[in-house]
């Protein structure tokens, strides 16, 4: 019937649209181990993903937008990983889930944090992101923090104060162990866990 084509072909059209911009963000990432964020351009993400960069800017604008769009994805997976942190009944296993998943993303897409985390202060997009996910981590660990019995509130010795803290702790313990191993990694992991259950008063 008349009309139905056109929305088939949208729909080809999107399926193959969404294909081509997960191939420019898999590149991106591999080419900011490659080269780093300085130094790779937009034409080397166009060749990378086997386009012309006239075509890659039908998807995006420029280099900032390619970097945060890849930010965007990989927060997302961050945050997927973990939402069931804040729905667990038991604090030491969602606490523990919790750095299991971050170590987890870490080992895989730890170049990407630590790129968010340094233009975080200068490129607002992806300031704005970081700092949701952030916000949302910090509501994720207060819930856990309250269901093991810390005061709820904002004093520093509160669960929203000490989420606070907490959440700005294990990224900065990570950014730096991410530089080093995946050895590393793991230290963090425990430390930041260690951490986590002390102040919850969950440590043994």
């Amino acid at each position: 019937m008349p009309g139905r084509q056109p929305a088939r072909s949208r729909r080809t059209t999107e399926r193959k649209g969404d294909v081509r911009e997960r191939a420019i963000l898999d590149i991106c990432e591999t080419l900011l181990a490659d080269k780093g964020y300085e130094a790779m351009t937009v034409g080397d993400i166009a060749r990378g993903a086997g386009i012309t960069r006239g075509a890659l800017y039908f998807y995006f604008g420029s280099k900032q937008e390619v970097v945060t769009a890849l930010v965007a994805r990989t927060v997302e997976h961050l945050w997927e990983r973990s939402r069931a942190t804040a729905q667990s009944e038991e604090p030491r296993q969602a606490i523990a889930a919790a750095m299991r998943r971050t170590v987890e993303l870490w080992n895989e897409h730890g170049l990407v944090m630590r790129t968010a985390i340094d233009l975080s202060l200068t490129v607002p997009e992806i300031g704005e992101l970081w700092n949701h996910t952030a916000d949302l981590f910090i509501t994720a660990i207060t819930a856990v923090l309250e269901r093991a019995g810390v005061q709820p509130g904002t004093e520093p010795a509160q669960a929203s104060a000490m989420a606070r803290a907490l959440c700005w702790m294990i990224e900065r313990t990570f950014y730096h162990a991410s530089q080093e191993s995946r050895e590393k990694l793991q230290e963090a992991s425990m430390t930041c866990e260690h951490i986590w259950l002390t102040s919850a008063g969950l440590a043994a």
